[in-house]
């Protein structure tokens, strides 16, 4: 390997083809992204995330084919003032939808006869103390978001003409007239809306923030830019790449996936780069000769790269066995940007450092013995050597080793006591629970719920197919805990078969009590059917609506998970069987990866739920987390492993695990420091969901820097000695 690696070094970034590898790499970026779009141009609106075969989806299909509506997809305009709707705020209504009737917005569909209804009529719509009113707007079901995003501004100019004040504006708490857009139309605008806004800031906050990082660490102003440019250089090529599988259909991409697409690449990519150029500072203090220098740092570090990425990629693949497609969007687009990253690392990057040589490193450049003296004897002074190694990581080194139980039991007992909160942790799978608080759409939605019956939210829907029995379960229904209300049946268009039934329930739909009624409300339904003689009655019920979709969806990631997180683990560990050639040390290193992701899960609740203030965790964060902490997690072991194993041909155990940590401490923190930093910048976006997961993520790679990587996992391979790496490696011998 290390012979092929040499010569692949050569000849990417040999002194006559450097400058061809940086040719074709802009050839190519510039070829595709003219011939094909770019990934931010193919991204989905669709928020139809749970598989076609779940029972809330099945029930919209039944609804949609035996109970059609043509009435669109409704804009739910809230109108809300505290101490009381006044008469000229009802007035102010009649007039919007007479202006609506008569002049109506792009791809409306209908609206409700608003303006020829007596103001006392209307008055009886409001909720019961008379603060809030809800009015729909429906339009056209493929609108899309831009256009919808335009009718409204045009309703919002209608509104502020009318009421003569902009109740957009103020906040709720105040006196006055509020008016907020919610429903489905308002949700899916506003979060249009915050990730076209996200994006760029994402973009610039990552990019300044990693190089920030790297000037600090390395005080290298050239050394900073180089890992930018060569991620830069790599996304150059993965975003006509994805954009042209999306615009086939191939895969779907949304801009949550981009927006963490973007912040791995600069993480990661910026590791795999930090790992060459590191060695490469190691070879340029042994040889003279550049090239020849960074042959040998591709050939003692090629493999390493080419390991950790190969496992990052296969980790990240596994998302694609999801059926809930938040996951599944992950998959190819993570996975495919890891591999360009690895292959620029392996190719762009080594063709600039061969054009910058010692200059990359400036002011602090690295030079062989003899240079270093004849420099000396030129300048009459004594030349500064730039450090490879740092006091403190020596004395990391020394620590595991003579020390090796103590820090174990220590490091055992405080990421276990983080780990014991993980059962203590609250989820939530609600959509707007992902929102700010002070998002229109979320704030129109709550002022609904805190005004009107909790139920009326969202209403659960029951379809049954009654296989010509003679079936009525209105009163069944209406006697059940928990429900307020049971519509009458409604009877299917194409098969009278089927019956419909919509249900209020007396509490909040979306909270876990609701969705914890689902399963017993379809029992029910399934008994009621089952005396009344229809057979296999289980098969002839669905629920619907937003609760049962919150169901579906604690249901479908539930079973992600428990498929995804072994055939990760077994990923991982064949990778590691293969790399290492042990079986002992895919365990250990299995085993403190999967401790590290616990304590992290269990921090972060910490942090979200007390520092964050927020009652529960966004569902999707364990998956997320598990998948991103364990295959990133393992490239630092194999760096860190790979150092020792090399070391192995000359030292003592004790020696090549002391001198594998104290090589590797430096590159592994600054790159844990840097992959930390980047998906803390997920904190700058909006949305609650990609916030937490960029601080679980965050805390974990600092808890596997710092404390796994660095002292738990050298510690154990001191206390298990030659069996550490058994039984593939032998070591030399005291």
């Amino acid at each position: 390997m290390n012979k092929f690696l040499q010569k692949w070094s050569n000849t990417v970034a040999g002194s006559k083809s450097r400058f061809a590898t940086l040719v074709i790499w802009l050839l190519i970026i510039g070829i595709l992204s003219f011939v094909w779009p770019q990934v931010n141009d193919e991204e989905t609106a669709s928020t139809n995330l749970l598989p076609e075969d779940a029972m809330s989806v099945e029930a919209a299909k039944i609804i949609q084919e035996q109970f059609p509506s043509d009435t669109g997809v409704p804009l739910l305009m809230v109108w809300y003032r505290e101490g009381g709707l006044k008469e000229a705020d009802f007035q102010a209504v009649q007039s919007i939808y007479e202006q609506l009737k008569h002049d109506p917005l792009e791809q409306q569909t209908l609206v409700p006869d608003f303006g020829n209804i007596p103001v006392e009529a209307l008055m009886k719509s409001a909720s019961s103390d008379g603060t809030a009113l809800t009015t729909p707007v429906f339009f056209e079901k493929e609108s899309q978001a831009e256009t919808l995003q335009q009718a409204l501004n045009v309703l919002k100019k209608k509104v502020t003409n009318v009421t003569k004040t902009n109740p957009f504006k103020e906040e709720l708490a105040k006196d006055g007239l509020h008016v907020r857009f919610t429903g489905p139309v308002g949700i899916q605008t506003d979060a249009t809306e915050l990730f076209s806004q996200a994006d760029i800031t994402l973009l610039v906050t990552t990019v300044l923030l990693v190089l920030v990082l790297l000037i600090v660490l390395y005080r290298s102003p050239i050394l900073a830019i180089v890992p930018l440019i060569s991620v830069g250089i790599a996304y150059g090529l993965i975003s006509p790449l994805l954009g042209f599988m999306a615009s086939q259909g191939w895969i779907e991409v949304d801009a949550q996936a981009i927006s963490i697409m973007t912040v791995l690449l600069f993480g990661a990519g910026t590791d795999y780069c930090l790992f060459l150029i590191s060695r490469y500072r190691d070879e340029l203090q042994l040889e003279a000769n550049k090239y020849t220098a960074l042959q040998q740092a591709i050939a003692n570090s090629g493999s390493a790269i080419m390991m950790s990425a190969l496992t990052t990629v296969l980790g990240l693949v596994t998302l694609s066995l999801a059926q809930y497609a938040s996951y599944d969007r992950f998959a190819v687009p993570f996975s495919l940007a890891i591999f360009i990253m690895g292959i620029a690392v392996l190719t762009f990057l080594p063709s600039i450092l061969a054009m910058l040589g010692r200059v990359a490193f400036f002011p602090f450049i690295p030079r062989t013995e003899k240079m270093a003296q004849e420099l000396e004897k030129k300048k009459g002074k004594p030349v500064r050597h730039p450090k490879t190694r740092s006091r403190f990581s020596k004395s990391v080194g020394r620590l595991v080793t003579d020390r090796p139980w103590p820090v174990i039991i220590i490091c055992t007992i405080f990421l276990g006591g983080l780990a014991l909160f993980v059962p203590k942790i609250e989820f939530t799978y609600g959509v707007l629970d992902s929102f700010p608080e002070d998002m229109p759409s979320r704030e129109g939605f709550q002022v609904i719920a805190d005004h009107y019956p909790p139920g009326k939210i969202a209403p659960v829907q029951i379809i049954v197919d009654t296989d010509g029995h003679d079936v009525s379960l209105q009163s069944d229904l209406s006697s059940l805990k928990l429900i307020e209300n049971v519509s009458d049946p409604r009877t299917g268009e194409k098969d009278s078969n089927y019956q419909a039934y919509e249900l209020t329930l007396a509490i909040d739909p979306y909270s876990t009590k609701a969705v914890n009624q689902i399963p017993e409300l379809k029992a029910s339904v399934q008994n009621s059917l089952e005396q009344a003689g229809v057979q296999q009655a289980g098969e002839h019920v669905w629920i619907g609506g937003e609760t049962a979709a919150l169901y579906d969806t604690e249901e479908v990631t539930s079973r992600d998970q428990n498929l995804i997180i072994p055939v990760v683990l077994v990923i991982i560990a064949a990778l590691l069987l293969v790399y290492l050639r042990s079986i002992v040390a895919m365990v250990y290193l299995l085993l403190t990866v999967v401790l590290s992701y616990l304590s992290a899960l269990g921090l972060g609740w910490l942090l979200i739920h007390y520092g964050f203030d927020a009652p529960a965790m966004n569902g999707l964060i364990p998956l997320y987390a598990f998948v991103f902490l364990v295959a990133l997690g393992e490239d630092y072991n194999i760096f860190m492993v790979s150092s020792i194993w090399k070391n192995r041909k000359h030292m003592s155990m004790k020696e090549a695990i002391s001198e594998g940590v104290g090589q590797t401490s430096g590159v592994i923190s600054s790159a844990g420091l840097i992959l930390a930093g980047t998906f803390s910048v997920l904190a700058v976006l909006p949305m609650q969901v990609l916030v937490q997961f960029g601080t679980v993520t965050a805390i974990g790679v600092l808890l596997d820097t710092f404390i796994v990587r660095s002292l738990l996992v050298p510690s154990i391979t001191t206390v298990l000695g030659r069996f550490a790496f058994w039984p593939g490696m032998r070591w030399k011998q005291k």
